[in-house]
């Protein structure tokens, strides 16, 4: 009979110090995941891309992480901040989950962070941008793997300054997410020398832009900067193209005007500038083997919202795997996590103190169904986090 090669001292310990942590992680039951997103309405779409994301990384580690299999229970938030509250309780309560992971309103994000807070249970953001989320509202516990609306805001407001123009106006929904980007345009913006000469916001999610188009027109800016997504953003950008004022006024958004939106808006959108930390074809293996595997998985082309939910497991992983899967070494998994490098399809980014992403944003045009990659607009941007006591 053939002997098995003798390990050295090291090399078995080591070993066996490998099965006993899998075989510990192996014994434990189910880590339970709440996924909080919306499911229906306005930002349906970009709920389901955030999931799929999450579940493909998940599903290119075997189906688990560190060893634990993945349990998921879901809400539809329905993108409405009353119902919030009583939302995020049914995961957090009902249904004992170990980790929330939503959402895409930032108002319901708000109602989620402040739960999470009271309860602390872990709570990874993959989308909502209210900036005290990373903020005056940060924790140890809470974690953000896509922006604060500061920054998209910021760095389209430092390319809108760049290009020369001197007179903008913004118009968003009238809600959080809506006034901090403008917030952030308009400080870059007026840095770099410019001067927004009017805001104008109507409620969310309210389409009924006309009245507010031919204020711009009278107006006459240099340029429009302009925060819609989902079908807010397929309308406004439809319905800027039908009155004309292409031709006359450029339009500029954060990205989420166009992503996950073009195939929608059509020729309307075609050429428009965004700025974004993610551009559809940017050229890095990570990039193009994410693209990929999405495509070939669910037969549908990734976008920011679905990088977002991807990161989200990416980051709850890195965790995870500090502790070999022992969910109950807490504060050890709390602060691998705050100190990782994700390797995303949007580039590498770390966590900020207030554990927002600091990260690269690009300056994309919309070309047919994608939105392509420019230049970098602003390398490594880091949120300020006012407030936070994190820093």
């Amino acid at each position: 009979m053939k002997r098995m090669p003798r390990l050295s001292a090291p090399a078995a310990a080591l070993a066996a110090l490998a099965f006993s942590s899998l075989a510990s992680a192996q014994g434990q039951p189910p880590l339970k995941v709440g996924l909080m997103l919306p499911y229906t309405g306005t930002y349906a779409a970009l709920g389901n891309m955030i999931e799929s994301g999450f579940k493909l990384y998940v599903q290119e580690q075997g189906g688990k992480l560190s060893g634990r299999e993945i349990q998921y229970f879901k809400v539809d938030d329905e993108s409405d901040p009353s119902k919030a509250t009583d939302n995020v309780n049914k995961l957090i309560r009902r249904d004992n989950v170990d980790v929330l992971v939503g959402t895409v309103h930032s108002g319901v994000a708000l109602a989620m962070a402040k739960a999470a807070k009271e309860s602390n249970t872990l709570l990874i953001v993959p989308n909502a941008g209210a900036d005290a989320i990373t903020g005056a509202m940060c924790a140890p516990n809470i974690f953000r793997t896509s922006f604060s609306n500061w920054q998209p805001g910021y760095a389209t407001g430092v390319v809108a300054a760049q290009k020369g123009y001197k007179r903008a106006m913004t118009i968003t929904w009238n809600y959080a997410a809506g006034n901090e980007t403008v917030k952030g345009f308009t400080e870059a913006f007026e840095k770099g020398g410019g001067k927004v000469i009017k805001d104008l916001t109507l409620p969310f999610p309210n389409v009924e832009f006309q009245a507010l188009l031919t204020e711009i027109a009278a107006q006459k800016p240099d340029v429009v900067f302009a925060f819609f997504a989902g079908g807010g953003a397929v309308k406004f950008v439809k319905d800027y193209d039908a009155a004309g004022l292409r031709k006359t006024i450029p339009l500029y958004g954060s990205g989420f005007l166009t992503d996950g939106t073009l195939e929608a808006q059509g020729a309307s959108a075609q050429g428009l500038p965004t700025t974004l930390h993610y551009a559809d074809n940017l050229e890095t293996p990570r990039n193009e083997a994410f693209r990929k595997n999405f495509a070939l998985t669910y037969k549908a082309n990734a976008d920011v919202y679905a990088v977002q939910g991807y990161d989200a497991a990416q980051l709850l992983g890195a965790g995870l795997m500090a502790v070999k899967g022992d969910f109950k070494q807490r504060d050890q998994m709390l602060y691998a996590m705050g100190k990782t490098v994700i390797g995303s399809p949007r580039g590498k980014f770390a966590m900020s103190a207030a554990h927002n992403p600091v990260q690269d944003f690009y300056l994309r045009e919309a070309k047919g169904v994608n939105n392509e990659y420019r230049s970098v607009a602003v390398k490594q941007l880091a949120d300020p986090a006012k407030g936070c006591k994190l820093q």
